[in-house]
């Protein structure tokens, strides 16, 4: 009586996971089928492209998936470093964090992760220096630059202490103190672990991170530098700094539906992190069970507890994705908007090619962009309101920078910004 009980309970604990698990399983097929190949992939993208753009980490990876394929490798049709290597509650996390939400980015993330070695990080607009930041704001950060005096103690007290430290803005060369520490070259002896740093030796905290920022946009580190580190390229992309850009508008032009859209990103986060974790705890409850499954009351319960909670959560996460398409129907109004404000970022960067004079953060262009939807004019039909806002965001800009410029340059200014205009709208080639 006590064992078709607990049938009872378990076909109906895990009856609802049929459908997605037997889902779950083709696609796990899949994978597994590829995993020799995608891991191979994998590997070579984290150890080679992260200094370089996007449009060459494809053709890359393209050439490197040809090449395995051609030796009966098999490997994804279209290779993808976060769907081999990605969490997507992690994902979800760093986007919170402030960790720009295009593939470009999230790939840098998913690299600095698993590789061995520290990262040094390309941030000539500060992305990466922000997303860390975040990141670490509960592991007590440390921050300090290769010019401080007291460099060198606080990356001694971080390795003792087992903290994270960002050491930021660093320029062509690091300092020679920093070899051990780049090198990861611990010293265990007597159960304790210790790493020279300079003339000491220092207790070594396995819990010690080490994150490195440059602001420089086109550096030259030396090989012996590049072999140490795990360089990564977090120059902003078109697709973050427009996603960017449409937030402010969205912020701006209709708060409420911003403030909804915020509170859903935490929501789906940890409605998605609570299933997973469901997920993890039925698998672990299953495989260490021993005997007959019908006599552990322990998974039993466990299972129809866990029935439960993922039940109204998977409700939660429906409703989530139904007000997450309207926020995001809503939101795709204002693209054209974000659109101009990140063509005419670009074109602002591109002044430096001009003349190394002409240099602007992306702070300052947030502003500005921010300021002047603020001030354009007001109109209840919404194609107008776009409208104004775009004219307003190029006058403003346009304005603003040519207070910089060299007369002769001013000209070349104003080409630069209406052929990026007529290109985005595919008006000239």
């Amino acid at each position: 009586a006590q064992r078709l009980k607990s049938a009872a309970s378990l076909i109906d604990g895990l009856g609802g996971e049929k459908v997605r698990w037997k889902e779950l399983s083709q696609e796990l097929q899949i994978t597994y089928d590829n995993v020799t190949g995608d891991i191979l992939l994998a590997s070579g993208v984290i150890a080679y492209l992260g200094a370089f753009t996007v449009t060459y980490r494809d053709q890359a990876t393209s050439g490197w998936a040809a090449i395995l394929q051609s030796q009966a490798i098999t490997c994804a049709d279209t290779f993808k470093l976060a769907d081999t290597l990605g969490e997507a509650v992690k994902i979800r996390a760093w986007t919170i964090q402030k960790l720009p939400n295009d593939a470009f980015s999230i790939d840098n993330a998913i690299m600095l992760e698993r590789s061995d070695r520290w990262p040094l990080m390309i941030d000539p607009q500060g992305q990466a220096n922000k997303w860390v930041r975040n990141m670490e704001v509960d592991s007590d950060l440390k921050l300090c630059k290769q010019n401080q005096p007291t460099f060198v103690r606080t990356i001694e007290n971080a390795i003792s202490f087992g903290q994270p430290v960002l050491l930021e803005n660093v320029p062509e060369t690091l300092d020679p103190i920093l070899e051990s520490v780049l090198l990861k070259a611990v010293v265990t002896a007597g159960g304790v672990s210790t790493i020279r740093l300079g003339d000491a030796q220092v207790e070594y905290d396995a819990r010690f991170r080490l994150y490195i920022t440059t602001k420089m946009p086109n550096p030259h580190y030396s090989p012996e530098t590049c072999v140490k580190v795990n360089l990564l390229n977090f120059m902003a992309t078109a697709e973050g700094l427009q996603d960017q850009m449409q937030g402010l508008v969205v912020t701006t032009e209709q708060p409420a539906l911003a403030k909804k859209s915020e509170e859903l990103v935490l929501e789906d986060a940890s409605n998605k992190k609570q299933l997973k974790e469901i997920e993890n705890k039925i698998l672990e409850v299953l495989s260490s069970s021993s005997g007959n499954i019908l006599d552990d009351e322990v998974l039993i319960s466990t299972l129809a507890e866990s029935k439960k909670t993922s039940t109204e959560v998977g409700i939660r996460v429906k409703e989530a994705e139904v007000t997450s398409t309207e926020i995001n129907i809503a939101c795709t109004r204002f693209t054209p908007v974000a659109t101009r404000g990140a063509i005419l970022y670009f074109v602002i960067t591109d002044l430096a090619l001009i003349d190394p004079m002409y240099q602007n953060s992306l702070t300052f262009f947030v502003r500005l962009f921010d300021r002047s939807i603020r001030s354009a004019p007001k109109s209840d039909d919404e194609a107008k309101r776009r409208m104004y806002n775009s004219s307003q965001i190029t006058r403003d800009v346009f304005a603003n920078i040519c207070r910089g410029l060299f007369e002769r340059h001013k000209l070349i200014f104003s080409f630069m910004i209406v052929a990026n205009i007529l290109q985005r709208a595919r008006q000239m080639k």
